[in-house]
């Protein structure tokens, strides 16, 4: 049996994470999402992913297990529109091989820090597919609310159904 590892950090996305973003890119990884990009739409990822915004738009970052330091996903926060204001989303992924030991559950804990940090906007959001039970339950796990279900373009011609979660940053 695999142990339970919940110690991460988050690290600002880098230049050599391009090999991260395709491994996350594969099938398996991006089911709930409209299946993989090509490799100009992870190019171009990247390239965003490496470009951060103003200060305290939010930010991609590298998930890191420790103590051993291996690169296991990817998780960010970043400004968006939503229903008449502007709010942080937030949105991860973590390879397969290292599924099921809280790691995404304690890399989300780190960037609810940094967004609560920022003070800047009021309400951090997720948008997991209605049909991903386990980022639904991380989005529980962190002290989300969920809002409800609502549809989504995802990719740009994939119409998605999702639950809004909402995590207000004010409070606690």
């Amino acid at each position: 049996m695999t142990p339970q590892t919940t110690a991460v950090r988050i690290e600002p996305w880098a230049e050599g994470d391009l090999e991260l973003l395709r491994r996350i890119n594969a099938p398996e990884m991006t089911e709930h999402l409209g299946g993989p990009e090509t490799e100009e739409q992870v190019l171009r990822r990247h390239q965003r992913y490496l470009e951060p915004g103003d200060e305290g738009s939010g930010g991609m970052f590298r998930v890191v297990v420790l103590p051993e330091g291996t690169a296991v996903g990817s998780i960010g926060y970043w400004e968006r529109e939503w229903r008449g204001e502007t709010v942080y989303e937030t949105g991860w992924g973590i390879l397969p091989e290292f599924g099921g030991r809280g790691l995404a559950t304690a890399a989300g804990r780190l960037v609810v820090e940094r967004a609560r940090a920022e003070r800047r906007h009021r309400f951090l959001h997720a948008y997991p597919s209605v049909d991903h039970p386990a980022s639904n339950a991380i989005c529980r796990k962190l002290g989300f609310t969920l809002l409800g279900p609502c549809d989504f373009e995802y990719p740009p011609g994939h119409p998605m159904r999702c639950n809004d979660w909402r995590l207000d940053l004010r409070a606690g």
